[in-house]
């Protein structure tokens, strides 16, 4: 998928946009489809959590 392709969230104007939007750097994404994109914020936050639990866990094995 290139960068005119799929859906992405806009972190600087809070709002999704298709294809090639804003920098890169202001944006989640690409999602496949707008419904995705629009949950960008809900879908980071759940793997971040995931990510801090799974550090959590090996730190405790250390």
């Amino acid at each position: 998928m290139d960068a005119n392709e799929g859906w992405y969230f806009c972190l600087k104007h809070r709002e999704v946009e298709p294809g090639a939007g804003c920098r890169a750097a202001n944006r989640l994404g690409p999602y496949p489809d707008k419904a995705t994109a629009a949950q960008a914020l809900d879908i980071a936050r759940e793997r971040t959590k995931a990510a801090d639990e799974a550090d959590r866990r090996w730190d405790e094995k250390g």
